[in-house]
């Protein structure tokens, strides 16, 4: 399976949390793909994932736990960012309007080849530069 589709933390940040267990059964759904190979993140995505966790859930997790839950995701493919792809953030943040980091996730998406963003932060089934995203929890 070629991965098509770049997961956003929130996506990552709801598998790993049980207060909203539709929520939680979407995300899960959506890693599992990504480590069947048909999803990726960058590695934005997985700080922001680990920070939420150690810093913004309550109670945090404590290191140990994230490493664990770090360690579970290390089968989904991971792109990496470089100055052509911050370059790219910019152009995105200029032409759409979105926050630099959103930028970075859109770049990393087109980057990657990836036709769709899953994520709830941004606006459902709106193209940035050819790069679609979607909100699963809607």
């Amino acid at each position: 399976m070629i991965a098509t589709d770049l997961l956003d933390s929130n996506v990552l940040v709801y598998a790993y949390d049980p207060t909203d267990p539709r929520k939680q059964r979407i995300a899960r759904d959506l890693v599992r793909k990504g480590l069947g190979g048909g999803c990726l993140v960058s590695t934005q995505t997985l700080a922001e994932f680990a920070a939420v966790l150690l810093h913004k859930k309550s109670p945090p997790a404590d290191s140990a736990a994230v490493k664990r839950a770090l360690d579970a995701l290390s089968p989904i493919a991971v792109i990496t960012p470089d100055w052509a792809m911050v370059r790219r953030a910019v152009e995105v943040r200029a032409t759409y309007g979105l926050h630099f980091y959103d930028g970075m996730m859109v770049a990393s998406a087109e980057r990657a080849g990836c036709t769709r963003i899953w994520s709830e932060d941004l606006n459902p089934g709106q193209a940035y530069f050819g790069v679609r995203a979607e909100n699963p929890f809607v």
